[in-house]
């Protein structure tokens, strides 16, 4: 079963920036689209940006062009570079394959890394 293996979160200040990354078991080279999703306290899970096999992206209006999402096939990896982040982005931040959001309930998701935005 593949692994999913998120990490680079972390406590930042507001207008502070994090690289996230997430590293697959398996080659994602053959995976349409990726993308990078979030959960915060006592809140639904959310997508925040996807990533196809193109390059081609798209965002959720809360990130307004502050984050960017990549890609790097040959090391199995997508990334999700943040910047001017604000407190509402506190969150754990998970990756996966970009997924119907009626079958989030049932998959499999990684631990997470965990994103914390507070001065």
């Amino acid at each position: 079963q593949v692994r999913l293996v998120e990490s680079g979160g972390g406590l930042v200040r507001p207008g502070g920036s994090l690289r996230l990354s997430c590293t697959a078991s398996v080659s994602i080279d053959s995976v349409k689209g990726m993308g990078w999703y979030r959960q915060g306290a006592g809140n639904e899970r959310e997508l925040v940006e996807t990533i196809n096999s193109d390059g081609n992206t798209n965002y959720a209006n809360f990130v307004k062009g502050r984050f960017t999402i990549s890609r790097d096939n040959a090391k199995n990896t997508v990334y999700l570079q943040m910047n001017s982040l604000k407190p509402e982005d506190t969150a754990v931040y998970y990756c996966n394959k970009q997924l119907p959001q009626a079958t989030w309930v049932n998959a499999y998701w990684g631990q997470g890394t965990q994103v914390t935005v507070s001065s």
